[in-house]
């Protein structure tokens, strides 16, 4: 797998747009059969869904009006209510503009419009005597691009083994997350809380106990597991929580969120102020945008990942690095993990020359850790070239070691907690050997005929094993536990699932890398 073509695919961001798909599990597509519709009432008024073999699907339901005008940079104000029953069978539009290069690893389709603070409602049976248990997932794409329409992320599934499953749209960029002096910080992060709201007061209709909420993400949506587990007023709206090769300490402290404001100021030469660009069309802030994210002399390691949720001191109290100094209170059951190569072989910062033993400590250097303690990651990935070892490094550095240091720090505190790695690897041509970010995604959702997921997997993908990661995952939602052959973290014996051919539990798998990554 070559460095360029990875890197088109910037896996890192997880997101990207393919074509639009209702509905995809397992090879049934039921775009074409006659549509039954349902109708189920809300808060705010009643809304059509349409039937499906597994249950029924209600896309595109408003729960904050429309973030345009004066309410472009403003937290997000609840739908009004609406009296006729509302078409709810298509995806609404996506707070995505474009998506983040040509070609990416999970089909997310930009859909135009200005009402995209909705959320997507999977369920087996809208009934609210049903009292069935929820996911709701917060889609990827390093809280710049994504979409909650990808056929990736169908409920089908789920609903087949009896879990309401709910996609939330959310600001993204500028609009969700950069700090402007005149407007609320962390937009998009309120917003999340918002859909949760939305889902506490409504989700019973659709058959779901308000009381099972777990929130999962995949990349930035992992992220955002992170950041709603470290907001206070998220708290009790939801029981249990996964991060999938979650951006889970993204630089996100304020020096960092002031700094991105300044960088906008200096390349854009507009204020950082709502009253400065609240009127600009969305295509025209996405260009905005783009200047202030493209690389140059100037850019920093906050540019990757600098719009995103920060510690604000009000809505997000305290940094990651605080939280990982000083441990949380976070009793809620955490679920998370990483793949093998998450981006071995994607040049995050742009192309860079092959890394010799030479160059190999300035490249660890520029990643964050010691430069002087080469020889430590030799023995941490032993047979490694130093290029390789670069590219492992920089998936290590970016989500690995992160969610490995969160694990550590609750099972410090006693907080339940079960860490996976996924090693089952790609027989795509392109992807040959390798198990990069978002392969698993498929897998958790049992969806390994969905469009797209062959031309990453490549042809056959083992069934046997999306059916013991959903297993897991459905379990988990069910009853905030993976079950029992999957032991909770704990620093005595570090037991890790580990998603390959033939599923298995090792005790302490990464205690060659623990050298490096505990530094």
């Amino acid at each position: 797998m070559g460095v360029e073509r990875i890197g088109r695919r910037t896996l890192l961001l997880g997101a990207g747009a393919l074509a639009f798909t209702a509905a995809c599990a397992r090879g049934t597509s039921e775009s074409e059969k006659p549509k039954e519709t349902v109708v189920v009432t809300t808060a705010a008024g009643a809304v059509r869904g349409v039937r499906r073999e597994t249950g029924a699907a209600f896309l595109g339901i408003p729960f904050a009006q429309p973030p345009v005008g004066a309410l472009r940079f403003a937290a997000p104000v609840p739908a009004a209510a609406w009296a006729e029953t509302r078409d709810c069978t298509t995806y609404g539009p996506t707070a995505q503009v474009k998506q983040l290069s040509e070609v990416t690893a999970i089909p997310e389709p930009s859909i135009p419009g200005d009402d995209i603070l909705t959320v997507n409602v999977f369920t087996p049976k809208p009934d609210p005597d049903a009292k069935l248990p929820v996911l709701v997932w917060i889609h990827g794409g390093g809280f710049v691009a994504g979409s909650p329409a990808s056929p990736w992320y169908d409920g089908a599934a789920f609903n087949r083994d009896g879990v309401v499953l709910v996609s939330v749209g959310y600001r993204l960029g500028i609009e969700g997350f950069l700090h402007l002096d005149d407007a609320p910080d962390n937009r998009g992060v309120l917003d999340w809380i918002a859909a949760l709201a939305w889902v506490r007061a409504n989700i019973a209709a659709f058959g779901g106990d308000p009381a099972k909420v777990t929130i999962a993400g995949q990349s930035a949506g992992g992220g955002a597991v992170w950041a709603l587990l470290n907001t206070p007023s998220a708290k009790g709206l939801f029981r249990a929580g996964i991060s999938e090769s979650g951006a889970v300490t993204q630089p996100n402290d304020r020096a960092t969120a002031l700094a991105m404001s300044a960088l906008f100021t200096k390349r854009t030469g507009l204020p950082a102020t709502a009253a400065a660009l609240r009127d600009l069309s969305r295509s025209g802030l996405q260009d905005l945008e783009d200047k202030l994210r493209m690389p140059g002399p100037d850019s920093t390691a906050a540019t990757l990942l600098g719009l995103a949720p920060w510690a604000d001191g009000t809505l997000i109290p305290a940094t990651s690095a605080e939280v990982l100094k000083s441990g949380a209170d976070q009793d809620v059951p955490l679920m998370l993990g990483f793949t093998a190569h998450e981006f071995n072989a994607a040049p995050l910062t742009g192309e860079r020359p092959p890394v010799t033993d030479t160059t190999l400590p300035a490249a660890l250097g520029a990643l964050g850790f010691d430069a002087s303690r080469a020889a430590d990651w030799h023995l941490a990935y032993p047979g490694l070239s130093a290029d390789q070892l670069a590219g492992q490094a920089q998936s290590d550095a970016v989500i690995r070691m992160p969610s490995y240091r969160v694990a550590e720090m609750r099972a410090g505190h006693g907080q339940p907690t079960w860490l996976y790695e996924f090693t089952w690897t790609s027989n795509a041509s392109e992807f040959q050997g390798m198990s990069f970010h978002c392969l698993d995604v498929p897998f958790a959702f049992d969806l390994l005929k969905a469009q797209g997921v062959t031309a990453v997997t490549g042809e056959h993908p083992p069934q046997a094993l999306a059916d013991a990661m959903h297993r897991a995952w459905v379990a988990f939602i069910s009853d905030a536990d993976p079950g029992a052959d999957w032991p909770r973290y704990t620093l005595d014996r570090r037991e890790t699932m580990i998603w390959s051919d033939a599923p298995h539990v090792q005790s302490d798998p990464f205690a060659a890398q623990r050298p490096v990554w505990l530094r």
